[in-house]
């Protein structure tokens, strides 16, 4: 090997290692910040000892906003978000969503008894099909579309670990408008899928107070429609961005990489067909 090469291979290890050092730097803290919030609410306390299931404590913003009477929560996991939000919406029906049998079956012990929450073992898509999921080492990464390498390269054990079949259904086999409650709130987080969610759930975005959507600036998984796509799409649904959170950025660089966004109704309309 040249003394040239050497080099950049040595410059290019001592980079990647810094970034690493950066992520796990950035999570610590991030966990940290989060068990403070978590540690005041009993619900969470003992989700996170007995379930190891920490609240999804980022969106208290959204979630203590305003009174919502459903949430719908697809891309559940293991109940992140759905604990969140029943700290502060106690009243409130959520109706959740989540592919994976392990962690759905997490979901399932966590909300036993909650006979206001009620979880549907599937993705949503456009069309009722079966298909297989990219397990990640992490499973709230595992997306039904490839990882790129842009994640495997900014968070750990993001990598594909094992193939599970999944059923897809699409959102109105399970909610139509007539089921809407008011004021309803859509949350999606489901890792680059979310057009495909949104178009699934089409006919009842008319019927919906708020849209909560995880997107990217930047691809993480092959084929994903990125933040642009889902602002021009909600857009012309008559839905504008009204919020930001949650940002964050490659520690290498500075660029923006995923943020959670929040829609409202357009009181001015817009150009929905």
């Amino acid at each position: 090997m040249s003394a040239c090469r050497g080099q950049r291979v040595g410059t290019r290890r001592n980079r990647l290692e810094g970034v690493e050092y950066l992520d796990t730097a950035r999570n610590i803290l991030r966990k940290f910040r989060k068990l403070l919030r978590i540690l005041p609410r009993k619900s969470a306390v003992y989700a996170l000892r007995k379930y190891r299931v920490a609240a999804a404590t980022e969106h208290d913003a959204v979630l203590s906003s305003r009174a919502f009477a459903l949430i719908i929560d697809v891309g559940a996991n293991r109940g992140q978000f759905s604990l969140a939000a029943r700290h502060f919406q106690p009243d409130a029906n959520i109706v959740a969503f989540e592919p994976l049998a392990d962690a759905a079956s997490v979901y399932r012990k966590l909300f036993d008894g909650d006979r206001r929450v009620r979880l549907h073992q599937c993705a949503i898509g456009p069309l009722q099909s079966q298909a297989a999921m990219y397990v990640s080492g992490r499973d709230d990464a595992s997306s039904l579309l490839p990882v790129g390498d842009l994640m495997l390269e900014l968070y750990r054990r993001t990598g594909t670990k094992r193939m599970e079949e999944v059923r897809v259904v699409p959102f109105t086999d399970f909610l139509s408008s007539n089921a809407i409650g008011h004021p309803a709130l859509l949350k999606i987080d489901v890792q680059g899928y979310e057009l495909e969610v949104l178009k699934s759930a089409e006919p009842v975005l008319p019927h919906l107070d708020c849209i909560y959507v995880e997107a990217s600036f930047v691809p993480h998984y092959h084929g994903q429609a990125l933040v642009t796509e889902i602002i021009s799409y909600l857009h012309q649904h008559r839905f504008r961005l009204s919020g930001m959170y949650n940002l964050t950025h490659d520690p290498r660089t500075g660029a923006a990489l995923q943020a959670d966004f929040l829609f409202e109704p357009n009181p001015a309309g817009g150009p929905s067909p």
